[in-house]
Parts: C-alpha cells; sequence; structure tokens
C-alpha cells in the first residue's frame, strides 16, 4: 500500500502542486516565526552580554514621596562606594530626555523614545556602556555625541552642529563623536550624550545622579558586592546584579518580539486553517476520479482500513514535501522580517540567523499533520465506495439525507453562535475573550450550511449571466453539480475576507469616532505641547500669544490643590477665548459659567464629577499649594474624553497659587486654520524647536487611537493578500481537477459547436461566481463580527459609532471578481486546449 501510495502521488504531481502549496505558505508562517525569535533572541542575548559586561551591580534610589519625582544619588554616595573593598569601578548615571532636531529642522524619534545621558569615560578614556564608533569623549558644555542610528537618520557628520532641547530654549552643540547604543528605547529613538558636569546641569542638578552601576574585583562575586552596596544606598533603592540585569533586559526586549510573534502565528493559523480547505477539496476529488481504481484494490483483497490509509500515506508524503519546502521558505521569511524591521529602525540587534533544529521538525510536524487531518474524511469516503458500484461506474450523488443533517447541524451552530455573540457582547469588557468562542462556532456554522447556500445563491447570478450567451448558462450549472465542492473552495476565500471585513469595520469605526471626537471636541486649530509629556515653559504661550498668525489662544496650565485631603489637579484656561477654542459637552451647566461668579467657578468632567460626588452648584472647599484656602463652585459638567483636561476653572483664579508657572499645552486658532502653512508659522515663531510639538486635531485622533488602527489596517492588508493567495491556490486547484473530471463532458460541447474562446469563458465565469459567493458570504459574516467588536470596545471609545466602509467592500468584491478571472485563466486554457476526439475517449 506504501508503494501505490507513492505511485499515486507521483502520478498526480501536478494536480497536488496547488495543494502543496497551500500548506507550504502556512508552514512558512510557522517556520519564519520560530527562525525570527530565536535569532532575535540570541542577538539580545549577546548583545547584553557585551554592553553590561562591565557591570556587576546597578543601583537605582526610590521615588522621592515629597515630589513624586524619581530619587537621586549624590556625588559624595558614590565616593562612599568606590571606597567599598572588592570595587573596581563606579560609574554614576544621569538619564533624561532631550528632543534632538535633523540638519533641515524636522524632529527626530517619536514619541518619548529621545534619550539623553551622560558620558563618563573610565581609566581607558571610554565609558563601557556607550562603545565609541567615531570621535572622541565631549569634554565641555558645548559638545554632545549622538548614536549612529539618530547621526545617520539626521544627517550629521563628526564637527557638524546638532540642534537638540532639554525642557526650554533650543540648544547648539558640537558633534563629537558617535556611539553604538541599545538605550534608544526601540523604533525610532535617539540619544544625545554629554559630559558629565553638563548632563547633571541640563537633565537633573549639579552633583546628583539617577543610578549608579558598580564593577566587582577579581574574586568578588555580585551578590556579596550587592549586600555591601545596600548598606550606603537610600532605603528601598533597587539593586540588581548583573547576571539578573542581563536576564531582565533581554526578557524585556524579547517581550516586543514576541508581540510579532503572535501575529505572525494568527497569519501561520489562518493560512492552515484555509489550506485544509483545499486539500481536502483536492483529496475528495481524488478520490472521486480513482473511485475505479479503488474498487479494483478492494476487489484484489484490499480492506477498507488499507484503502484508507492509502489515502492517508499519500496525505503525509505530499505534507512531508510541504513541510520541508515550507521550513526553507520560513527562513527566508525570517530573513525578510528582520531586514524590513531593520529598514525601519525598529531597534532589533544585528546577530547570525539562528535555525535550531525544533524549527524544522515543527515544520515538518506540522505539514504532515495539518495534511493528513485534512485527507481523513476523503480517505473514509473512499474506503466505503462499494467495489462493484465503482468498476460500473456508477457514481451516485451524496444522499439528500447527509445534506439534511448538515444543513441541520449548520443552522444548530449558527443560531448558537449568534446568541452566544449577543450576549457576551452585551456584558461589557467581560465578553472580551468570551466572544472568540460563539464567533468561531458561527463561522464554522457558516461553513457546514454552504453547501445548502451554494444553490439559491448561485441559481439567483443565472439571469445575469445570459447575457454572455451559452458560456453563461453551463456556468452556473457547473458551479451548482456540486455544492459540497463549491462550498469547500468558497469557504477558503470566505474565512479571510470574513475575518479582514470584520477588523476594518472596527478599524475604520475607531478611526472616524476618534477623528469626529477630535472634531467636535476641539475647534482650536491647533494643540501646542511637549513631546515628552513634560511642562511646557510659560514662555511659549506669550510668544504665540503676540504671533501677527495667531487670533485667539489659552494655556492649560495646571495646579494640585488638596480637597477634603486628596489631592486633585484643576487646569487654569482663559475663561475668555476658551470659548473659541474647544467645545464640551455639557451633560449639566454651562462653558459660560466659568466667567461668572468672579472665577470662582469649576468645570468639571463626568469622571471627576462620579469619583467625587459632585453635581452642578456645589461648592467646593480647595486648599492650593501655597497654602491659601479658596471655595469654588461647580458650574458645569460635560462628558470627557482623550482631547479635553478633567477639570477647567479660570486662570486668573489659579495663577497666583502657582510655586511654578507651567503649562500642560496651549491652544490656539489661527488665521490660516489648521493646515501646513500656519503650522509652519507657529513652528518659526517658536523657533523649529525640537521639544515642542505642534498638533491639529487629525493629529491629536491619530495619537488618541488612530495611529495603532492604522497599523491595524496594514496587518489587515496583509491578512487579505493571504487569504486571497490561497484563495486563488484553492479555486485554481477546484476548476483544473474539475476540467479533468469533465474532460469527456466538454469534449461533447466543443463537438457540438462550442468555440474554444467560448469554453474559456465558461471556466472563468464558473471562476467567478464561486469567488464571488465566498466574497458575499465572508463579508456578511465580517460585518456581524464587526459590529459584534465595536460593542466590545464602544466603551473604551468616547462617541464610537458603527461606519460600515462601503469603500473597501466595493475593492473586496472587485478584488473577488479578480481572484475569480485570475484563478480561471489556467483551468480555461486547459479546457479550451482538449483534443476533442481524446476528451470524447475519455472515460
Amino acid at each position: 500500500m506504501f508503494r501505490t501510495a507513492v505511485r499515486n502521488v507521483l502520478a498526480h504531481k501536478a494536480r497536488l502542486l496547488m495543494t502543496m502549496l497551500a500548506v507550504l505558505l502556512g508552514v512558512a508562517f510557522v517556520a519564519g516565526t520560530l527562525v525570527f525569535t530565536d535569532t532575535v533572541g540570541n542577538a539580545y542575548k549577546e548583545r547584553f552580554l557585551t554592553t553590561l559586561r562591565d557591570v556587576s551591580v546597578q543601583a537605582t534610589p526610590p521615588f522621592d514621596e515629597k515630589t513624586g519625582e524619581p530619587g537621586t544619588l549624590t556625588e559624595d554616595t558614590l565616593r562612599r562606594l568606590r571606597q567599598l573593598p572588592g570595587v573596581a569601578s563606579v560609574t554614576g548615571s544621569v538619564d533624561g530626555f532631550a528632543a534632538v532636531a535633523a540638519k533641515d529642522g524636522h524632529p527626530l524619534g517619536e514619541d518619548q523614545r529621545t534619550a539623553a545621558g551622560n558620558y563618563v569615560p573610565q581609566a581607558d578614556g571610554k565609558d563601557a556602556r556607550h562603545p565609541l564608533t567615531a570621535g572622541r569623549a565631549p569634554t565641555g558644555p558645548g559638545e554632545v555625541l549622538l548614536d549612529a542610528d539618530t547621526a545617520d537618520r539626521g544627517g550629521y557628520q563628526l564637527g557638524d552642529t546638532v540642534r537638540l532641547a532639554v525642557d526650554g530654549p533650543v540648544l547648539h552643540k558640537k558633534l563629537v563623536g558617535i556611539v553604538r547604543t541599545d538605550d534608544t528605547h526601540g523604533s525610532g529613538g535617539t540619544l544625545a550624550l554629554f559630559d558629565n558636569a553638563t548632563a547633571q546641569r541640563l537633565l537633573l542638578k549639579p552633583g546628583q545622579y539617577n543610578g549608579v552601576g558598580l564593577e566587582a574585583g577579581r574574586g568578588v562575586s555580585e551578590d556579596r558586592l550587592a549586600a555591601e552596596v545596600r548598606d550606603l544606598l537610600p532605603e528601598n533603592s533597587e539593586i540588581s546584579t548583573g547576571a539578573r540585569l542581563r536576564e531582565q533586559q533581554r526578557a524585556q526586549a524579547a517581550e516586543g518580539a514576541e508581540k510579532l510573534n503572535q501575529v505572525l502565528f494568527v497569519f501561520a493559523a489562518i493560512a492552515l486553517f484555509v489550506g485544509v480547505f483545499v486539500i481536502g477539496n483536492t483529496f475528495t476529488m481524488l478520490v472521486t476520479q480513482r473511485a475505479r481504481e479503488m474498487a479494483l484494490m478492494r476487489a484484489v483483497g484490499a480492506h477498507r482500513r488499507q484503502v484508507t490509509r492509502s489515502v492517508l500515506i499519500e496525505a503525509a508524503l505530499l505534507g512531508l514535501c510541504a513541510g520541508a519546502a515550507g521550513f526553507l521558505l520560513g527562513i527566508g521569511v525570517a530573513m525578510g522580517i528582520r531586514q524590513l524591521f531593520g529598514s525601519t529602525g525598529s531597534g532589533f540587534p544585528d546577530g547570525p540567523l539562528i535555525v535550531a533544529p525544533r524549527t524544522a521538525v515543527v515544520s515538518l510536524l506540522v505539514g504532515v499533520v495539518v495534511t493528513m487531518l485534512a485527507a481523513y474524511l476523503p480517505a473514509r469516503r473512499a474506503a466505503t465506495v462499494p467495489p462493484v458500484a465503482a468498476m460500473s461506474a456508477l457514481h451516485t450523488p451524496p444522499p439528500v439525507r447527509g445534506l439534511r443533517r448538515r444543513n441541520i447541524t449548520g443552522a444548530a451552530l449558527i443560531v448558537v453562535g449568534v446568541l452566544g455573540v449577543l450576549v457576551t457582547t452585551s456584558s461589557g469588557d467581560e465578553g472580551t475573550t468570551l466572544v472568540l468562542l460563539p464567533a468561531a462556532l458561527l463561522l464554522l456554522g457558516i461553513i457546514v450550511v454552504t453547501p445548502a447556500l451554494s444553490g439559491p445563491a448561485i441559481a439567483l447570478a443565472g439571469p445575469l449571466l445570459r447575457r454572455f450567451g451559452v458560456p453563461g448558462t453551463l456556468a452556473p450549472r457547473n458551479a451548482r453539480r456540486d455544492p459540497r465542492r463549491t462550498a469547500s473552495t468558497a469557504s477558503a476565500l470566505m474565512i479571510g475576507l470574513s475575518l479582514v471585513t470584520g477588523l476594518t469595520v472596527v478599524a475604520v469605526s475607531a478611526t472616524t469616532s476618534l477623528h469626529r471626537g477630535a472634531e467636535n471636541t476641539v475647534t482650536a486649530d491647533f494643540e501646542i505641547s511637549t513631546r515628552n509629556s513634560g511642562p511646557l515653559p510659560a514662555s511659549v504661550h506669550d510668544t504665540l500669544a503676540k504671533s501677527a498668525e495667531v487670533t485667539s489662544s489659552s494655556p492649560r496650565r495646571t495646579g494640585t490643590v488638596r480637597i477634603g485631603g486628596d489631592a486633585v489637579d484643576l487646569t487654569g484656561v482663559d475663561p475668555r477665548t476658551i470659548g473659541d477654542l474647544v467645545h464640551p459637552d455639557f451633560v449639566s451647566g454651562s462653558p459660560t459659567a466659568l466667567g461668572a461668579g468672579g472665577g470662582k467657578s469649576l468645570l468639571i468632567d463626568t469622571a471627576t464629577a462620579d469619583l467625587h460626588g459632585w453635581t452642578t452648584g456645589r461648592r467646593v472647599p480647595v486648599v492650593y499649594e501655597d497654602g491659601s484656602r479658596d471655595t469654588l463652585r461647580i458650574g458645569g459638567v460635560y462628558r470627557g474624553n482623550d482631547f479635553l483636561p478633567a477639570t477647567m476653572m479660570p486662570l486668573a483664579t489659579l495663577q497666583p497659587h502657582l510655586t511654578e508657572v507651567q503649562d500642560t499645552a496651549v491652544w490656539v486658532r489661527t488665521k490660516d486654520g489648521d493646515g501646513d502653512i500656519a503650522r509652519r508659522s507657529l513652528q518659526r515663531a517658536l523657533d523649529h524647536n525640537p521639544l515642542i510639538q505642534v498638533r491639529n486635531t487629525d493629529d491629536l485622533a491619530e495619537e488618541a487611537g488612530g495611529e495603532a488602527v492604522t497599523l491595524l489596517l496594514d496587518v489587515l492588508s496583509g491578512l487579505l493578500a493571504m487569504a486571497v493567495v490561497i484563495a486563488v491556490l484553492g479555486v485554481v486547484n477546484t476548476l483544473a481537477m474539475s476540467v479533468f473530471e469533465r474532460t469527456r463532458e466538454i469534449g461533447m460541447l466543443r463537438a457540438v459547436g462550442l468555440q474554444p474562446e467560448q469554453t474559456k469563458r465558461m471556466v472563468r465565469l464558473e471562476s467567478v461566481l464561486i469567488s464571488l459567493f465566498g466574497a458575499l458570504l465572508g463579508i456578511g459574516a465580517g460585518l456581524f463580527l464587526g459590529w459584534a467588536a465595536g460593542r466590545l470596545v464602544s466603551d473604551s471609545i468616547q462617541g464610537y459609532e458603527m461606519v460600515i466602509p462601503w469603500d473597501r467592500i466595493a475593492v473586496a468584491l472587485a478584488g473577488a471578481v479578480l481572484v475569480g478571472v485570475i484563478a480561471g485563466l489556467w483551468p480555461a486554457r486547459r479546457a479550451a486546449r482538449l483534443n476533442i476526439l481524446t476528451a470524447l475517449k475519455a472515460d
């Protein structure tokens, strides 16, 4: 039986090629994910072993409970640490934020991943934390070092003047060296290093450090040194040995790669799941076409189990080949992923490609197991065909009872799935994970009843296809001839499109809701803030208020007050202009209350009102930072969101009591609106300070979640592309084998006058029908799942409303037509080129 299976595989290798490709793609994603994980993990391990090899103990002081700021160490503490026996060296670290601008003025780095620190040369003149690749160490306040990636992206070379900012005006420093570092905080990060004194003056205070690293002398263990250090540091200081620190940083770095791996494994799972339909369809058709052959095997003494085993051996051989090829392709996938992230500045370190033996084993197992599971039912079906019936070429259709039982089962799964989705989505955040099970049951139910749906759906398309003449009449009949086969082929595309459509609905709805919320809430053209979410110098508002471009403005100046023993942040705004800049949605009260009551009014959002039990009209006693006491009246309660502060009160009332005048942001309206012209004008007024970001409502919506949604849409595009590729393979395979199965029929059609071009059109129309049928099912299921997922996320997105992306749906339908046309090209060409006489003699 094994030799028979091998011969069958070799005899049908062309028909099995498409099936192998479907499995191969899924295996490639699995292998690529494993190779990428091992490669990144090994690279991080080697890099941290190198950069932290001189660190035996690292210590960080606790937070200052009075100020809420990170604690610091003094020079005196470092001096006492150096006197410990067994200490080879002590290096104090100064860490902070520094925004760096490129040569052309645009800021470098993303979000808060813009770090700064001190460069402390040791006895050999080098700082092991930041190995120099060019230049020298900084020696004065006018010099700076940059990491290699920042210098490259900024267009800087040694000797150039670097523009940067720490917490105020733009600074200009000479670039004297370039370092290699792991401290750029991931993708798009930057690192600027100063000499020790300059770093303390800019980032902390003279003589202060954020932490300290110690190198143990020969023969001194890290644990022993850590115990001795603890006695000299403030209580509750965080102390880590070098080994523990390397492991922590390696695990933290690998966590980012693990999230990517989860996405890749999802791709692999979907590819394999969709491939199951292609495999099952292929083996079902092969078994049908080889009915006489298998009947002959039964007649000469083969048992049912042997026939089943023969088909499964064929599947195992096919899976073995697909697994081996997928393993090799997976290595290329891993290299491509690493290259892709390297080109985007992801921060993944370089290192050798790691291909572990387990990756090869897993690839082969996945290929074999998935293929055998998909071929199991066709194998069982092959063994149940009576020998006499098969040898007499009596091909009986599937029993009606079997289809009826299948339809009842599918309908039950759909009902359970729909009810389960409705119940879980009504339970809020608790149903986020639970909804996956009923959603899976719903999709499974649709797959089960697809044969019953294929007939009526294709019949509806019949009148539209008659305009194509005879091919348009024959195509739907061919598609309806075997509902199971049509359903299985369409299900491959349906699964991918249902997932993509559902997630696209959520993504587009979230993006639209965020943008609508920003536009409806913030009527200012721009919000000015710092890139590290730190305080904004009060001089920024003064500068903008004097600009001829600005028509109205208001700072958001925050101070902490005590109310009944609780600390509450109050935000001061200009009541004269605030109505032009923001438009809160008030539950009670009104914005005019801010300017009434002699400046003693306070507006709060619903979250603050619920937390403290405050209502409009209530008077609240407050104690300011300077100890002064006052009573404020709640003038209104508004619905809070990501674009408004939790409280607003008159600036003139709050500012006299502030110990330090700083802003969290500034709202402005300009003559030229929120376009690029106005943005550039504001940036010029602020001296193109890289510390300061100028954002309009679109930018605010992106930061509130739109950027993550955009990334999700990009991932969905890749998922759709993969689903389309596998669907094309499935349709091509099904049609090619269907043409082979109908060779005699096609020969008769050609003999009675069907032209080659008409034959091609008939096959292509059948392909388009199957693809459109799968697309419509997938889009319909995806819309329902998208609505359900939107119910779950609506609580976390203010004003969330479902938006159906009709343009994307139209593109998906057009893509389904294109898939059908492309998938039908080769089978159609093959059918048109059949020799009529040879076809008529076919069995």
